[in-house]
């Protein structure tokens, strides 16, 4: 399972997704992404078992 990080201009963490639909979604929406990350292994593993991406996407 893959995970991503979503940045804004200043390198902020804006968003945790999934999928890339997801990060689409985000952009419609017009949050400000300026870089996507794959999240490591070790990260993408911790996320999974500490909720869900979306918890951390306020927009959701």
């Amino acid at each position: 399972m893959n995970f991503y990080t979503c940045f804004d201009n200043q390198g902020e963490v804006i968003a945790r997704c999934q999928t890339s639909q997801e990060i689409e979604v985000l952009r419609r929406m017009g949050r400000p992404i300026k870089e996507v990350k794959e999240m490591r292994r070790e990260e993408s593993i911790v996320c999974s078992l500490t909720g869900s991406p979306s918890d951390f996407n306020m927009d959701y």
